[in-house]
């Protein structure tokens, strides 16, 4: 552990989000008339203690229809830190003679629907100072990544995250979003690898509580879709390459009449571009909500309109229970459309047969299900979509048998058993992706696990890579740590996690071939990491990032260890450099990189690395030269470690970094426009930005220092730092080349010690706004304060007034400031100093009437979903007596609609009152005025 000072902020609960409070009376009925249920393990829950959610730390948060089509980036809350700049990287051509199994075709693709990190559902961060949470290492399986579970919509009060929401998650009682947006870092990372990131788009009996398709396929004057040109719109904005579509409403079904309009729907999102999968849930002769589980004429339509020709989706997601009798019906059937209709649809490209990997898990039941999909010779008849297979790190405490409140998968001490977890998942029950036949005997039971029926993933897909062209490096990073490493040492201390700057991580975990003992093969977090009795050695942690490879055990025989598939041409300047770390003594042994040429898929040349059987002193680089094998290509290579005249009982080898370039590529230019947005000191927060290289090909990561502590890195043009550790010095970012080389640093220098101090904003219910701070004495001149509203509202523009206040005066006054909740940020500057920022709400005094379009069809009143970012109930009064409604997951009936859990079927109901109104209540607990609907 460093032993620099760190600078501990004060977190004041809950500012920058609206403080607004649920009625406590309400509350507690609530809870009392609940049904308490068994605690789903897998949930998500705020993170505590220094993890938590910072004052102001971007968050992604869902969105209903209504949000969707009020859209835009500026009214969006964090919408600039939410975003992916990585352009979507080419894959190699699949090549079978390198593949694990050569005998799987790569026509098989993957589906695989998951969550992301360990808090998906609420204060979902990009990036935090959280070791603990799900970090999927295995893209080279997936050819899309998505999502289904929904994230809570933005300005969700953060009380509403209590323990009665804990304990079950059928007892949230806040909204969450029809659409479930990806994590940047997440699209980053799949981005990198070739994989294509899905946002999720889910309409279910309960969990969406007033959310409906209705209000989604909702058309114009002009007959075209506002929802849909949006959600084109957010995807371009997010960097995010398409949609999964999840439709599963009941009570009422989905309309008849309303399926032609749903089918044009799709279809506009298709044609602009974007990736549609469609969840197989809609039979389109009745509107049920029916799976049936292979090609038919009542779910064809989502696939293909016969009346016009045209594709509408992409691809079906067929439900779990897809065998042979269904497989054989698809293929039947697609033969027949494609005769009929011209058309070249196959099960492989449009048909992904479904596993429900969060239920079965590792059971007989999984497997199972996964033979029911192969042909005689163990081959996948269709494509292959998993659900939920982030169980292996949010199913832990399930699996462990334990109840709320355990959250043992928040803990960094049983991290170790997410790895095991996830490599039994997709490398197979011997964690060895080149041997997935099954045990006799289960061998995981100490990580709540078991081999006898789940062979892997790797059984049945075929591995992917984008390593190709001339230039590769890898510092086995896995986007997360206990401490973050530069140049082999510690740069800062605090945990961490952040896909953005996870490596291409290798594609066989682990692949070893030798006629003696296999060595044990880990990621090295460090001294801190509890690694469990599987991998019982000492750890030394990361040469740059979080993690490096380590290699452990009784080395007896020539091991090759594969780690890379790859397509690397070589030129007559070509090197490869290994960046190891042995730590024990000398001895004879002898490292060598092993390489595959295309021309002889057969043959590993070994390319010796010298010197390397010597105790290093520390990290140590070696460079290779490869100019003889210029012109050929290299398609996978690994290490290869020999144990010299006598085998070695303790072998320690870690490898931090390996690099092929052929030495003509330059370094990166230093970052332009380097600025500090923001600086929040009661928080210990900052903002920068700076000007972003959008040739990816040059510039592809930049890393943010404060001083010469490593903050953070992402490929974008702004940065959030949770936690700056200092008062004063520099910030510092340099752009990140394809090699790993950095450029020279941008530079912009900070310093709170002579800055405004002390700041404090209080909102008053009259619409003034007073900011208070303090200066030190020998600083002279005037003070300039700046408040401005972010993510506004109800305002028809956004605030943005500055006051000029004199030197000696430390309060500022601004009068005739919103009283709506709306956000701000305060900025205090002084003669040239540091400026510093204050974020909070404006006072909450008002709530705005119901205004949806409702009507009347008779006595049925037709009652829209209020589309308002600020609304908790909406009280339905006939003749002065308050109407209740049916909630949700059957908990009884409210006497009033809550926004998230009052069932859908409440919009439209049979009233014969001589008087209908309405009132709509806020999160602060304003009432607006009634609207009447009906009477006088």
């Amino acid at each position: 552990m460093s032993t620099r000072k760190r600078i501990k902020p004060s977190r004041r609960p809950l500012a920058r989000f609206p403080r607004k409070a649920a009625s406590a009376a309400l509350a507690l009925s609530l809870i009392a008339s609940a049904l308490p249920l068994q605690a789903s393990a897998g949930d998500t829950w705020p993170f505590t203690g220094d993890s938590a959610q910072g004052l102001n730390q971007p968050s992604v948060h869902g969105y209903t229809s209504g949000h969707i089509l009020d859209w835009t980036p500026e009214r969006d809350r964090d919408a600039e830190l939410l975003r992916s700049r990585v352009p979507l990287q080419p894959r190699i051509a699949p090549f079978a003679a390198t593949q694990a199994d050569p005998t799987i075709s790569s026509d098989v693709h993957m589906m695989n629907v998951a969550g992301d990190y360990g808090n998906a559902f609420i204060e979902n961060a990009p990036y935090t100072n959280k070791f603990a949470q799900y970090h999927f290492n295995f893209w080279q399986y997936t050819d899309y990544y998505s999502y289904w579970h929904g994230t809570a919509t933005a300005y969700t009060p953060p009380e509403y995250y209590d323990e009665l929401a804990q304990k079950d998650w059928q007892q949230k009682w806040f909204e969450f979003g029809m659409l479930n947006i990806p994590n940047p870092t997440y699209t980053d990372a799949a981005h990198k690898n070739g994989v294509l990131s899905l946002a999720g788009i889910f309409f279910s009996n309960n969990d969406r509580g007033q959310q409906t398709y209705k209000q989604m396929i909702v058309k114009d004057a002009n007959g075209n879709f506002p929802v849909a040109e949006k959600l084109i719109e957010m995807a371009e904005y997010f960097g995010y390459d398409g949609y999964f579509v999840n439709q599963e409403e009941i009570g009422p079904n989905v309309a008849v009449a309303d399926i032609p309009d749903y089918q044009e729907f799709v279809k506009t999102l298709k044609a602009s571009g974007l990736y549609i999968q469609w969840y197989d849930s809609l039979n389109t002769d009745n509107g049920s909500n029916t799976f049936a589980r292979t090609f038919r004429g009542n779910n064809i339509k989502f696939l293909h309109d016969s009346e016009d020709g045209q594709q509408v989706s992409d691809s079906f997601f067929f439900d779990y229970g897809m065998g042979k009798s269904q497989i054989d019906a698809a293929a039947s059937f697609l033969n027949n459309w494609n005769a009929q209709y011209g058309t070249d649809y196959s099960l492989f490209e449009n048909g992904y047969a479904g596993l429900e990997a969060g239920r079965d898990r590792f059971k007989n039941v999984q497997g199972s299900a996964l033979n029911a999909k192969l042909d005689a010779e163990g081959n996948m008849r269709t494509s292959l979509a998993t659900l939920g297979a982030d169980f292996v790190h949010a199913g832990l405490d399930e699996d462990m048998n334990q109840g709320w409140p355990s959250r043992k998968r928040n803990e960094n001490g049983f991290q170790w058993m997410t790895d095991i977890r996830e490599r039994l998942w997709w490398s197979g029950p011997n964690l060895d992706p080149a041997n997935t036949a099954v045990t006799a005997q289960n061998a995981a039971a100490d990580v709540y696990a078991d081999t006898r029926y789940w062979p892997g993933v790797a059984s049945v897909i075929a591995e992917r890579s984008v390593v190709g062209g001339d230039t590769f490096y890898t510092n086995f990073n896995t986007g997360h740590g206990l401490d973050y490493y530069v140049n082999g040492k510690v740069s800062n201390d605090e945990e961490w996690s952040n896909m953005s700057l996870q490596d291409i991580l290798p594609s066989w975990q682990w692949w070893q071939e030798t006629s003696g003992s296999k060595l044990d093969v880990a990621f090295d977090y460090g001294r801190q990491y509890e690694t469990g009795t599987r991998f019982d050695h000492p750890l030394i942690g990361a040469y740059e990032g979080g993690s490096s490879l380590a290699l452990r055990g009784s080395l007896d025989a020539e091991t090759f260890l594969r780690l890379y598939k790859t397509d690397l041409s070589v030129a007559s300047a070509s090197e490869l450099s290994v960046t190891y770390n042995k730590t024990v003594k000398s001895d004879d042994s002898l490292m060598s990189v092993g390489l595959i040429f295309a021309d002889a898929p057969d043959d590993v040349v070994k390319v010796t690395v010298p010197d390397s059987g010597g105790k290093t002193q520390g990290w140590k680089t070696t460079s290779v030269d490869l100019g003889a094998y210029a012109g050929r290509e290299i398609a996978a290579f690994g290490l290869v470690f020999e144990p010299g005249a006598t085998p070695i009982a303790d072998y320690r080898m870690n490898i931090g970094e390996l690099q092929i370039s052929n030495k003509t590529q330059a370094a990166p230019s230093a970052p332009t426009g380097l600025a500090i947005e923001a600086v929040y000191p009661e928080s210990g927060e900052m903002l920068v930005n700076w000007n972003l290289d959008d040739n990816y090909d040059e510039v592809q990561l930049y890393n943010v220092y404060v001083n010469d502590t490593f903050v953070g890195g992402k490929y974008d043009e702004t940065f959030y730092i949770k936690n700056f550790p200092s008062q004063s010095g520099v910030v510092k970012v340099a752009a990140v080349g394809p090699d790993g080389t950095e450029s020279a640093k941008a530079e912009v220098p900070f310093n709170l010690n002579t800055a405004p101090e002390q700041l404090k904003a209080t909102a008053a219910a009259n619409g003034g706004l007073t900011v208070k701070w303090t200066v030190p004495r020998s600083v002279k001149g005037d003070t300039t304060v700046n408040v401005r509203s972010v993510n506004w509202t109800t305002t028809p523009q956004p605030i943005d007034e500055t006051l000029t206040v004199p030197h000696g005066q430390t309060t500022a006054v601004f009068a005739n400031m919103p009283v709506n909740g709306d956000e701000y940020i305060v900025t205090v500057s002084k003669n040239g100093l540091t400026p510093v920022s204050i974020s909070g709400t404006f006072a909450d005094t008002i709530a705005e009437p119901y205004a949806e379009d409702w009507s009347w069809s008779g006595n049925t009143l037709n009652l829209p979903m209020p589309n308002s970012r600020d609304w908790r109930y909406l009280y339905v009064y006939e003749d002065g007596k308050l109407r209740s409604f049916p909630t949700t997951y059957n908990v009884g009936d409210r006497d009033r609609i809550i926004r998230g859990r009052t069932t859908k079927a409440s919009l439209n109901f049979t009233s014969t009152a001589a008087k209908v109104e309405v009132v709509l209540e806020d999160y602060s607990g304003n009432k607006s005025e009634p609207v009447v609907l009906k009477g006088e």
